[in-house]
């Protein structure tokens, strides 16, 4: 397991995912108000892979870039492109996380390699030292496996998932995207009040035809 540093959230995040997307951008408001947050990467295609379903054999980190479905075509080089913005810093990753989830989302890009570089440069990135860095495939591959590992470790399922410095941890799914201060932080005050309860809720699904009300 890679610890974090005292007092840091893990946050599991894929980039296929809208859920996490919103997670992602919630998380970033509140670092911007002191929170501290670390991003890790979660494979929802290696997740529910069938042959994953007893432990985890296929491994995403295992494949190559241009096999299996499109979920796989897409996410793995969006994961190794992060791995690589990773390695100019914490804020460059986070940069480059949030541009890559807003070309791709809010946007409508796919994951391939125009938007790849459309997130480096809306990122800030140095362009020429992350090519370079996304040439060490095997390094890259070998950092994603260290998240995917930990990930399989905790029990991690969907994303986006948050590990608290205390070790509690749980899947959030958010269905609506905020990046107000106080909203986001109300938001997340109900994450850990929930998480902390002594009532020991496991599991909140609302009713198929019972939308959440809204205003």
């Amino acid at each position: 397991m890679t610890p974090s540093a005292p007092g840091t959230t893990d946050v599991y995040i894929d980039f296929l995912c809208p859920y996490a997307w919103r997670g992602a951008e919630l998380a970033a408001v509140l670092r911007g108000e002191g929170e501290r947050f670390r991003l890790r990467h979660f494979s929802l295609v290696q997740g529910n892979h069938p042959d994953n379903a007893k432990e985890t054999v296929w491994w995403l980190t295992d494949q190559p870039l241009e096999g299996g479905d499109r979920y796989q075509r897409s996410s793995l080089p969006a994961f190794l492109a992060a791995q690589a913005a990773a390695r100019q810093g914490e804020e460059a990753a986070w940069a480059y996380t949030l541009a890559l989830f807003r070309a791709h989302h809010e946007e409508g890009q796919p994951l391939e390699e125009a938007t790849f570089t459309q997130a480096a440069e809306a990122a800030g990135l140095d362009r020429e030292r992350w090519q370079t860095d996304r040439q060490d495939e095997s390094g890259l591959r070998a950092s994603l496996r260290g998240d995917l590992a930990d990930a399989a470790d905790i029990g991690v399922f969907g994303t986006p998932t948050f590990v608290l410095p205390d070790g509690s941890a749980a899947y959030y799914r958010f269905e609506h995207l905020t990046r107000d201060p106080q909203t986001a932080r109300r938001w997340w005050d109900l994450y850990r009040e929930v998480l902390a309860s002594e009532a020991g809720i496991a599991t909140i699904k609302r009713a198929k035809h019972r939308p959440a009300k809204r205003g």
